[in-house]
C-alpha cells in the first residue's frame, strides 16, 4: 500500500494521477520507481488566506492506496513516508494584476528537430523548402515596476495563462551567393611592356542561411601590347588629399577691424565665416608603390600645394521653445486629435564641412485638457422638405396618345436636398422649417457621417370612385313628414346605399333617394306576415271557411314598430277559403304573385302581376262542388300603379373653402406647418354647393316637387389650411479663394455662396426669393505670400597667407587664387525681413556662401562674366548676341585688347524652328454640355430627370513638336491643345407595350374560371432603356385572373301545369291516369327576377324541371294530396339506414287508412340524392390596382368554386364563407438617380502626354421595379493640354583628374542641364536650353542639393584598388516555387578589385559587398541551361528567371554534364565521342570497325559527282578527296551536287541501305539474265 495525494479543490487544470508499481504492497507513493513505474504527483489546491500576499496556505488530499489501485486505511501505509498535505503559498488578489505581469524573453535560435529528437532522424540530402525546427524562450513572472521575479509564477498564471515556451520555426535552405557574368576584358593597363587586363562581375544576391560565400569578383590576365620604345616610365607624380583647414596667426589690428565689420554685415550673427588655408602633399611614387625622391618625377611645374578654405563650424541651435497651444481647442469624444509644435532657432549655420542643422520643428498629437474645455462644434446633415410625390409611368403607359398624366396615382418617388450644418444650430431650428433661425449651410466635407438618402419611395392615394348598390323596391305611400299629416301630400321612396367610401367624401356620389308623388299617404300600415290554415265554418270538416291573417305594424321603411301606431290603418280581413269535401273539385293552392311587369304605370304602361292554380281532382258530379272554368284558375292584379314621374335632389360639387367671418380667425403666416408639409388647420371656413330638384328624363323642376325632408345640405363647415411661407437657409460662407498666388496672372478667380430652399410656399404664403446663389471676384493679394533667399555682395577675395605660398615657384604676394564669402538673409516676397527658419522651411535650398575667386596679377586680364544672349524677335531672322567687358587696369593693357584671345562679344544665329502639330492619344468620352452648375457649393444636389443623351463633344489632345522632334508648348503650333468633335450619346428607349386588351369572358358559366387579357410588344428597348417583362414566344404578356360566374344567372322558369288530360277516360267519374304538361324556358336572372329568355344551353340541363308528368288523377272521395314538397336534407354524417323524407299536404278529407299516403321516403345515397360540398380555391390573381394607379397598394383576389361531391360546380350558398381578398403591393418603377457630375479633377499628370481630367458621379437611388437602369458610365475623362516635361539632369561624371599630377587625390565634375520629356517614362529626353527650366526649383531627382563636383582618387600606375560601389541590386525575396517563405527581402551591392601590375597583386585589398533589407521584393527562380553538344562537350550555365545568366543559385546536385567520354578513348584521327558513348567519325569520313566492334580508323568516303546540265563529260569519275571539306578544283560555272555514301555505321556494322542496294542489284542481275535467256 502507498499514500496517494490529490487536491482538495477541483481545478480545470488539475489532474489526479496515481503512482503505481511500488515495491511494497501497501505504501505511500514512492519517489523511486522501476522502469515500469509511473511517478506523477497530484496538484495543489488554490492558495487561501485572510490577507493578500505571502502567508497563504494550500492543501491537498492524501490517502493510502494499494498498488492495484483500491484505497485502504491510513494505518496500512508507512507514516514516515506520508507526503505533506499543506504548504505555504502566495495569496493572489485582484489588485495584484496591476503589479505583476509575464516577462517574455527573445526567441532563441531555431534548432533543427533532428538535433532534439532522441531518435536519429536522417536529414534530407536535397533541401527544398527548409528544415523544421523549434525555438525556445524564457518566460517568467516579474514585478512590473522593477522587473524583479515574483515569489511564485502562479501569481501571473492566476490572471493569464502562461505564454508558450516553444514554437515551431523553419530553417531555410542555404542560399549560395549569386554573381553576374564577367564583363568584357578591360584594355591593357599599359601601352607597352607587360600589363594586366581585368574583368569583373558583381554580386546579385548575398549568401544566406549558411550558403556558399561569394567567389572572386575579378579575373586577371597579363597582356603585352608591344615592346616599349625607350626606357619605360617607372615614376609618377601623386598628389595627396587636402589637409585640415587652418587659420594663420592673427594680427591684432586686422582682427579687431574684421570683428567690427563682421558685426555690421547682413546675416553676420548666423555665420562666423573664417577663411583659412589648407595644404596637401605631392610625392613621387614608383610603380611598385614605393615613394621616392620628388626629383625622380621630372616635370616642368609642380601642382599647387595650398588653397584657401573656410573653417568648418557645426550648426548651433537654441533650446526648444515651450509647446504651442494645442491646435484643437475643444473636446470631442473619439474624434481626431490636435497637434502642438515646438521650435528652436539657428544660432550658427553650418559652414564648410560642419555638421548640418537638426530638425528645427517638432510636432506631437495632443488633446486639450482641463474642465473649461468646450465641446467641439459638431456638424450634421440636414434635409430640405420632400418634393411632391412623382409617379412614373409603367411600361404599359408608354403611349404617345396618353398626354394627360396628372391622374397617375400609387407609388412614386420624392427627393430632397441634403446639406451640412452645425449641430447646435441644427438642433435650434429642427422643430420647424419655417423658423427664422434656419441653419447656415457649410462645406459638406465637415459632416463626417454618411449623408442620408436623397430619394425615398412615396405614395399618392388613388381616388376611390363612389360605388352604389342597386335600387331597392318602392316603399309605401307615406307622408313627407309623419309629424305633420295635414299636408295630405305623400311620396313613395326607393333607396340605394353607398357600397364604398369615396375619396373626398360622399359629395361626389349620385343621388341615393328617388321619390314619386302619391295619394292617400300613411306613415304606418299593417304588413301581412302569413295566413293561418283554412278552418271550415260551423265546425264542419269540410266546406267553406276562413283563414286568419297574421299581421305586423311597420313604418314607411318596412321596420317593425309598435302595433299602436297602426291604429288608424285598416286591418286586413280574414280570407275566405274552402276545404274540399270528398266529392268536391280539388284545386291546388295559389302560386305566389309574379314580379311586376313594370316599375311604374303610365299611359302606355301598366304594371301587372299574376298567379295561378290547377285542378288536382274533379268533382263527382252528384252533390259535389264543380271545378271552375279555366279562366278562374288564373288571377291578375295591378301593381306599381304609381305614375312614372320620378323626382330626386341633385347636388353640385362643393365650392372652395372660404373664411367664415363669423368665426374669429387664427390663421397666422406659417403657423403650425409640419415638417412633412402637411396642411394643418388654422381656422374654420364654409363651403357651399348647389342643390336642385330634378325630374328623371326631364330636368330641373321646382323644389316643391321633391320631398323637403330629404333635401341635402347646401352649406357645411370646412377647415382652412395654414398659410406657409417659403423658408430658405441663410447664405453660406463665401467659398475659399485659391491659396496659390500666381504673380502677374490676370485671370480673376471667383468665389460663391448660396442658400437652399428648405420649404416651398403653400396656401398663399410668401414666395421664395429668385436669387439663391451669389458670386464675386476673389480679392487678388497685392503681394504673393512666400519667402525667398536674398544674397548680399561678395566680400573681397582672401588669399592664402604669403608665408604659406611664398616658397611656391611663380607665386606673387598680392594676387592669385583665393576664396570669397557673402551673407545670405531671408526675405518675404514683398521684400520685408523674415526669420531664417521660414526660408529653411518654405524656400528653396540655401545659396552657397563661398566661392573661389582670383585676384588678378599685374599682367592678368580681367573680364566680367558673359551676359545672357539677347532674345530673338523672330525665328529664322536675325542673330542673338552676348557681351562681356574688360575691367580695371585690363582696359589699358594691350594684350587684353586682343579680341582673338579675349573676345568681348559672341553672335549666334536665331534658330529656324519649325513646328508640327499632330493628334495624340485616344478620343475622350462623349461629354454633354454642362448646365452652368456652380462649382464648390456646399450641400449635395439631387439629380432628377437629367439629360443623359443628345449631342455632346469629345476631345483629343494635340501635341506640338519642333524640327528636332522635341516636345514644345502647343501654343507654338497655334493650338489650344485640343481637337473638338461633335458626338452623339444615344438616348435610351424603353420597352413599349400595347394597352391591355379587354378581358375575355369567364371560362366557366357556373363557378370559378379564369379570364385573360394581354398586351403585345410594340418596341424593344435599346440604349439602356427599361427592359421588357417576360414575354412569351409571340412577344406577348398575359394577365390571368380568376373569375366567378354566378350559377344562378341563368335559371329555368316553369309555367303552371296544364289541365290534366286523362288517358283512360271514365266519363262518369273523370279520374284515372292522366298527363300534365307545362312550358319550360331558360331565362336570365336579375335582381328583379327572371327577365329575358335566353338560349337553353346557358342553363344547367341537369337542373331542368320536368315538362310533363304522368299521374293518377284522384277519383271522387279519394284522398287528394298536393305536389310533393322538397326532400329533406341528409344528416351531416349519415349511414345507409338514413332516409330522405318528402311530404304532401292533405288537400281533402281522407280516411285513416290513407293518412300515410302523404309521406314518402327513400334511402340516402352519396352522389345520387345526397351530396357533400367542398371548395376549390384558385390561385391568387395578380395585384389589381386602381384605374389610374401605376404601382403601390392594391388588392389580389382568389375565387371559390363550390363543388359538389360528384364534381359539379354549384352555387356558393352551399359552401361556407371564405376570405377572398388580400392586400398586395406592386413595386413602384423608380428610375436610377445619379448625383451631379463632380467637378473636373486636377490633371493626373502635371505634364506629358498621358494626363487626364476625370469627373465622377455616384448612384443615389438604385432602380426598382420597371425603373430605368443606371447608365453604365459613372466616370468620364478628357485629355489635359499637353505640356512639355522639363527637368534638370546630371551629365556623367568626368574622369578623375589630379591637377598637375598623374595620380592621387583629385576632382571629378559634371554639369546639370535642362531636358524635355513627354512624361511617358520611355526615352531619355532631349537636351534643351536651360532657360526652359528656369521656373523649376533647382533639384535633380528630388534632391535639392546640387552637387557638380566631388573628390575622387585617380590610381597611380601599379596601384591595386577597388571599383566604385555598384548600384543596389533589385529587391529579392527568399522563395520556393514562387512562394515567399516569409524571411523578408534583401538587396546587395559590391566592389571588385582592379590591378594594373602583375607584381602588385599581393597588395590588392579584399573585395567588398554589403546587403540591406528592402521592401516589395520579387521572387527569382534559377535553373540550369544547356547548349548543343560540340564534339564531346557542351555549354552548361545557370540562368535566372528574368533571363540573366548568373553564377550560383542553381543546385549543384542537379547540374547537367558538360563533357562526355568514351571507353576506350576516341584517339583515332577524325574521330569523336558520340552521345551514345561510342566513337564516330567526322562528316565526310566513314567508320572502319574492328572485329570486336571498336573503331579502327576513319576513311574518306568516295564522292559521287553527278554532272550538271553544262557538263559535257559523260563519264562518272571516282575522285579521292584529300580534304572533303575543301571545294574541288572544278571549272567555273560547273557546280554539281555530291553525296557522301557511308556504308558502315559508327559501330562498324553495315548500314541498312547497303543491304537494300545489294538486294536491288541481285534482282536486277536476275532480271538481265532472264531477259537474255528469253531473247535466245
Amino acid at each position: 500500500m502507498r499514500y496517494l495525494s490529490g487536491s482538495t479543490y477541483s481545478s480545470s487544470r488539475a489532474t489526479l494521477v496515481v503512482c503505481v508499481g511500488c515495491v511494497n504492497t501497501l505504501q505511500f507513493c514512492c519517489p523511486e520507481k522501476s522502469a515500469r513505474e509511473l511517478g506523477l504527483l497530484g496538484p495543489w489546491g488554490r492558495c487561501m488566506g485572510s490577507e493578500c500576499g505571502p502567508g497563504g496556505s494550500q492543501s491537498r488530499a492524501v490517502w493510502c492506496a494499494h498498488s492495484e489501485g483500491w484505497t485502504t486505511l491510513h494505518t496500512n501505509c508507512d507514516q514516515a513516508e506520508r507526503p505533506e498535505n499543506q504548504q505555504s503559498c502566495f495569496h493572489v488578489c485582484d489588485w495584484h494584476k496591476d503589479l505583476y505581469d509575464w516577462q517574455l524573453g527573445a526567441w532563441n535560435q531555431c534548432v533543427p528537430v533532428s538535433m532534439r529528437s532522441t531518435g536519429a532522424l536522417q536529414r534530407p540530402a536535397v533541401c527544398t523548402r527548409g528544415e523544421e525546427g523549434i525555438q525556445t524562450r524564457e518566460v517568467g513572472c516579474v514585478q512590473k515596476a522593477d522587473g524583479v521575479p515574483a515569489e511564485d509564477a502562479a501569481i501571473c498564471e492566476y490572471f493569464e495563462p502562461k505564454p508558450r515556451l516553444e514554437q515551431a520555426c523553419l530553417i531555410p535552405c542555404p542560399r549560395d551567393c549569386v554573381v553576374s557574368q564577367f564583363t568584357p576584358w578591360t584594355s591593357c593597363s599599359k601601352t607597352c611592356g607587360m600589363g594586366l587586363q581585368n574583368r569583373v562581375r558583381f554580386v546579385l544576391a548575398p549568401p544566406l542561411f549558411g550558403g556558399s560565400a561569394c567567389p572572386n569578383l575579378t579575373e586577371f590576365q597579363t597582356c603585352q601590347p608591344g615592346p616599349c620604345v625607350g626606357p619605360e616610365s617607372l615614376y609618377s607624380l601623386r598628389v595627396g588629399s587636402w589637409g585640415p583647414c587652418s587659420v594663420p596667426l592673427p594680427r591684432t589690428l586686422i582682427k579687431n577691424k574684421r570683428n567690427r565689420n563682421r558685426q555690421n554685415r547682413q546675416g553676420g550673427k548666423f555665420w562666423d565665416l573664417q577663411v583659412g588655408y589648407q595644404t596637401r602633399e605631392v610625392t613621387c611614387v614608383h610603380r611598385s608603390g614605393n615613394t621616392d625622391a620628388l626629383s625622380l618625377c621630372s616635370r616642368e611645374s609642380l601642382p599647387v600645394t595650398y588653397q584657401a578654405c573656410v573653417l568648418a563650424k557645426d550648426c548651433e541651435v537654441s533650446d526648444w521653445t515651450d509647446w504651442s497651444p494645442c491646435s484643437k481647442d475643444c473636446y470631442e469624444l473619439n474624434g481626431p486629435t490636435g497637434e502642438r509644435t515646438r521650435t528652436r532657432r539657428v544660432h550658427q549655420f553650418p559652414v564648410g564641412e560642419g555638421e548640418e542643422c537638426p530638425e528645427l520643428e517638432e510636432k506631437e498629437p495632443c488633446t486639450p485638457q482641463g474642465e473649461g474645455v468646450p465641446p467641439c462644434i459638431a456638424y450634421n446633415w440636414k434635409t430640405t422638405e420632400w418634393t411632391e410625390c412623382r409617379v412614373d409611368m409603367l411600361l404599359s403607359q408608354q403611349d404617345r396618345r396618353r398626354g394627360n398624366l396628372t391622374g397617375l396615382c400609387g407609388g412614386g418617388v420624392q427627393n430632397h436636398e441634403v446639406y451640412c450644418v452645425q449641430a447646435n444650430s441644427a438642433d435650434h431650428a429642427s422643430s420647424s422649417l419655417n423658423s427664422k433661425e434656419a441653419s447656415r449651410p457649410v462645406d459638406g466635407d465637415l459632416c463626417l457621417s454618411p449623408p442620408p438618402n436623397t430619394t425615398q419611395p412615396c405614395h399618392i392615394p388613388c381616388p376611390v370612385e363612389c360605388d352604389v348598390s342597386s335600387w331597392g323596391a318602392w316603399g309605401p305611400c307615406t307622408f313627407e313628414n309623419c309629424l305633420d299629416t295635414a299636408a295630405k301630400k305623400g311620396f313613395k321612396l326607393r333607396k340605394r346605399r353607398i357600397v364604398n367610401e369615396p375619396t373626398g367624401g360622399t359629395g361626389s356620389c349620385p343621388h341615393l333617394v328617388e321619390a314619386i308623388p302619391c295619394d292617400e299617404p300613411s306613415c304606418y300600415d299593417w304588413l301581412l306576415v302569413k295566413l293561418d290554415e283554412c278552418i271550415p265554418d260551423n265546425e264542419r270538416e269540410c266546406g267553406p271557411g276562413t283563414q286568419i291573417p297574421q299581421v305586423q305594424c311597420v313604418n314607411g321603411d318596412g321596420e317593425y314598430v309598435d302595433r299602436q301606431l297602426c291604429r288608424d290603418a285598416i286591418l286586413p280581413m280574414p280570407v275566405i277559403c274552402e276545404v274540399p269535401c270528398p266529392k268536391d273539385c280539388v284545386l291546388s293552392p295559389w302560386t305566389t304573385w309574379s314580379l311586376c311587369s313594370h316599375t311604374c304605370s303610365g299611359k302606355n304602361t301598366e304594371g301587372r302581376q299574376m298567379r295561378a292554380r290547377s285542378v288536382l281532382a274533379y268533382s263527382a258530379g252528384e252533390g259535389g262542388v264543380q271545378c271552375p272554368n279555366s279562366s278562374a284558375l288564373q288571377e291578375v292584379r295591378s301593381c306599381n300603379d304609381h305614375p312614372c314621374t320620378v323626382y330626386h335632389w341633385q347636388t353640385g360639387p362643393w365650392g372652395q373653402c372660404i373664411e367664415d367671418t363669423s368665426v374669429p380667425s387664427a390663421n397666422s403666416t406659417g403657423a403650425r406647418a409640419g415638417v412633412g408639409g402637411g396642411d394643418s388647420s388654422c381656422s374654420v371656413g364654409m363651403q357651399t354647393r348647389k342643390v336642385i330638384c330634378v325630374r328623371v328624363n326631364v330636368g330641373q323642376v321646382p323644389p316643391k316637387k321633391c320631398p323637403e325632408s330629404i333635401r341635402p345640405e347646401t352649406v357645411r363647415p370646412c377647415l382652412l389650411p395654414c398659410k406657409r411661407d417659403c423658408s430658405v437657409t441663410p447664405y453660406s460662407d463665401w467659398s475659399a479663394c485659391p491659396a496659390i498666388c500666381k504673380a502677374g496672372g490676370n485671370t480673376k478667380r471667383k468665389q460663391n455662396r448660396k442658400r437652399i430652399i428648405i420649404q416651398l410656399p403653400a396656401n398663399g404664403g410668401q414666395d421664395c426669393p429668385e436669387v439663391l446663389a451669389q458670386e464675386r471676384d476673389c480679392e487678388v493679394p497685392s503681394v504673393c505670400l512666400g519667402y525667398r533667399w536674398k544674397t548680399h555682395k561678395w566680400r573681397r577675395c582672401q588669399l592664402v597667407p604669403w608665408s604659406v605660398r611664398q616658397d611656391s615657384p611663380g607665386a606673387v604676394e598680392t594676387c592669385g587664387p583665393g576664396l570669397q564669402a557673402r551673407a545670405v538673409s531671408c526675405r518675404k516676397q514683398d521684400g520685408g525681413q523674415a526669420d531664417m527658419g521660414a526660408c529653411l522651411k518654405f524656400a528653396s535650398s540655401m545659396p552657397s556662401l563661398t566661392q573661389p575667386c582670383q585676384l588678378p596679377c599685374q599682367d592678368d586680364c580681367q573680364l566680367t562674366t558673359w551676359s545672357k544672349f539677347s532674345s530673338c524677335t523672330q525665328d529664322c531672322v536675325g542673330v542673338k548676341t552676348r557681351k562681356r567687358m574688360l575691367v580695371g587696369k585690363s582696359k589699358k593693357q594691350d594684350q587684353c585688347k586682343n579680341t582673338q584671345v579675349y573676345p568681348l562679344s559672341e553672335i549666334q544665329y536665331c534658330p529656324c524652328n519649325k513646328y508640327n502639330a499632330q493628334p495624340m492619344g485616344n478620343w475622350s468620352d462623349c461629354i454633354l454640355p454642362e448646365g452652368g452648375r456652380v462649382e464648390g457649393q456646399p450641400g449635395m444636389k439631387v439629380q432628377g430627370d437629367i439629360k443623359e443623351c443628345g449631342q455632346g463633344y469629345r476631345y483629343q489632345a494635340m501635341v506640338c513638336y519642333d524640327q528636332d522632334n522635341r516636345l514644345v508648348e502647343t501654343s507654338r503650333c497655334n493650338s489650344h491643345g485640343y481637337i473638338e468633335e461633335a458626338c452623339i450619346i444615344p438616348c435610351p428607349s424603353d420597352c413599349k407595350l400595347s394597352e391591355w386588351s379587354n378581358w375575355s369572358r369567364c371560362s366557366k358559366s357556373c363557378g370559378s374560371g379564369v379570364k385573360v387579357r394581354s398586351k403585345w410588344l410594340r418596341e424593344k428597348p435599346y440604349n439602356g432603356g427599361r427592359p421588357c417583362p417576360k414575354l412569351d414566344h409571340v412577344n406577348q404578356v398575359y394577365e390571368v385572373v380568376p373569375c366567378l360566374s354566378d350559377c344562378g344567372q341563368y335559371v329555368w322558369v316553369a309555367e303552371p301545369w296544364s289541365v290534366w288530360k286523362v288517358s283512360n277516360v271514365d266519363l262518369k267519374e273523370n279520374c284515372g291516369e292522366g298527363v300534365q304538361t307545362r312550358k319550360i324556358r331558360c331565362m336570365q336572372n336579375t335582381i328583379n327576377g327572371p327577365s329575358d329568355p335566353v338560349e337553353d344551353y346557358l342553363c344547367d340541363p341537369e337542373e331542368m324541371p320536368l315538362g310533363a308528368r304522368d299521374r293518377q288523377l284522384p277519383c271522387p272521395e279519394d284522398c287528394v294530396l298536393s305536389d310533393w314538397g322538397a326532400w329533406s336534407s341528409c344528416s351531416l354524417v349519415w349511414t345507409d339506414a338514413d332516409n330522405l323524407v318528402v311530404l304532401a299536404p292533405i288537400l281533402s278529407l281522407c280516411n285513416i287508412s290513407d293518412i300515410l299516403c302523404f309521406l314518402e321516403t327513400e334511402p340516402c345515397s352519396l352522389n345520387s340524392n345526397c351530396y357533400h360540398y367542398s371548395y376549390n380555391i384558385t390561385d391568387w390573381s395578380t395585384c389589381q390596382l386602381s384605374e389610374r394607379a401605376v404601382c403601390g397598394s392594391g388588392m389580389k383576389t382568389r375565387m371559390l368554386d363550390c363543388v359538389r361531391s360528384d364534381g359539379k360546380s354549384v352555387d356558393l350558398k352551399f359552401c361556407e364563407e371564405w376570405q377572398m381578398n388580400a392586400s398586395c403591393v406592386v413595386e413602384c418603377p423608380i428610375n436610377c438617380q445619379l448625383s451631379d457630375w463632380s467637378p473636373w479633377s486636377e490633371c493626373t499628370q502635371t505634364c506629358g502626354l498621358a494626363g487626364k481630367l476625370w469627373r465622377r458621379r455616384t448612384v443615389l437611388q438604385v432602380p426598382q421595379g420597371d425603373g430605368r437602369s443606371c447608365p453604365p458610365q459613372r466616370e468620364q475623362w478628357k485629355p489635359c493640354p499637353v505640356r512639355p516635361c522639363y527637368q534638370w539632369r546630371y551629365s556623367s561624371w568626368s574622369e578623375c583628374k589630379s591637377e598637375g599630377a598623374r595620380c592621387g587625390e583629385g576632382l571629378r565634375f559634371r554639369n546639370v542641364s535642362c531636358f524635355v520629356l513627354d512624361g511617358s517614362g520611355q526615352g531619355e529626353g532631349s537636351l534643351v536650353d536651360d532657360e526652359l527650366c528656369g521656373n523649376l526649383e533647382p533639384s535633380v531627382d528630388g534632391d535639392k542639393q546640387i552637387t557638380l563636383e566631388e573628390p575622387c582618387t585617380s590610381p597611380c600606375p601599379g596601384d591595386c584598388y577597388l571599383t566604385d560601389w555598384t548600384v543596389w541590386s533589385p529587391c529579392q525575396l527568399s522563395c520556393v516555387s514562387g512562394d515567399d517563405l516569409g524571411f523578408g527581402s534583401v538587396q546587395v551591392r559590391s566592389r571588385a578589385v582592379l590591378a594594373q601590375e602583375p607584381e602588385n597583386l599581393l597588395q590588392c585589398p579584399e573585395q567588398e559587398w554589403e546587403a540591406r533589407p528592402c521592401t516589395e521584393g520579387q521572387c527569382y527562380e534559377y535553373k540550369w541551361m544547356t547548349g548543343a553538344w560540340r564534339s564531346s562537350s557542351r555549354l552548361v550555365w545557370c540562368q535566372r528567371s528574368d533571363g540573366l545568366n548568373v553564377t550560383g543559385g542553381c543546385p549543384m546536385t542537379a547540374q547537367p554534364l558538360a563533357d562526355r567520354s568514351c571507353d576506350p578513348a576516341c584517339n583515332k584521327p577524325r574521330s569523336f565521342c558520340t552521345e551514345a558513348g561510342v566513337c564516330g567519325c567526322d562528316e565526310g569520313y566513314t567508320e572502319v570497325m574492328t572485329s570486336d566492334g571498336l573503331l579502327d580508323q576513319c576513311t574518306v568516303i568516295p564522292v559521287l559527282e553527278i554532272p550538271t546540265a553544262g557538263d559535257n563529260r559523260a563519264d562518272v569519275k571516282t575522285i579521292r578527296a584529300v580534304s572533303p571539306t575543301q571545294p574541288s578544283n572544278s571549272l567555273p560555272g560547273r557546280a554539281g551536287r555530291t553525296w557522301f555514301l557511308q556504308p558502315f555505321g559508327p559501330d562498324g556494322k553495315l548500314k541498312t541501305w547497303v543491304y537494300g542496294v545489294a538486294a536491288g542489284a541481285f534482282v536486277l542481275l536476275v532480271f538481265i539474265v532472264s531477259m537474255t535467256f528469253l531473247a535466245w
